[in-house]
């Protein structure tokens, strides 16, 4: 993996790319705001999520009553299951830094610090 800038939630972040096929991970981000390292595996699992639902041009159906539903959003849904990668979340900065210099090739020149700390 290789640490670049990134942008997240429009806050500057850093996150990690895979430099090879073989990595084990699809990608790594620092989420600035909850103050937590996303880690997220190649490994895949089943999940249920609530999508929006889709008329016959595949454009997302907007409630008839124009009332918002509880989480706020004014679109049908229905929940699918689909896979998705497995994601492990590390609060442990020192567990992240660890982590970091475990597999990332410029964990040495990249300055974390910047992103890190307020």
């Amino acid at each position: 993996m290789i640490l670049v800038k990134s942008t997240w939630n429009e806050k500057q972040t850093f996150r990690t790319v895979p430099v090879s096929n073989d990595c084990p991970y699809v990608e790594c981000i620092w989420d600035p705001e909850q103050k937590v390292f996303v880690v997220i595996s190649r490994v895949t699992k089943t999940t249920l999520h609530m999508l929006p639902r889709l008329d016959d041009n595949g454009d997302p159906v907007i409630l008839n009553n124009g009332k918002k539903r509880a989480n706020g959003r004014f679109l049908k849904e229905e929940r699918k299951s689909i896979e998705t990668f497995q994601e492990y979340y590390v609060e442990d900065k020192d567990a992240m830094m660890y982590i970091i210099n475990s597999m990332c090739v410029n964990a040495k020149d990249f300055n974390l610090k910047e992103f890190t700390e307020a």
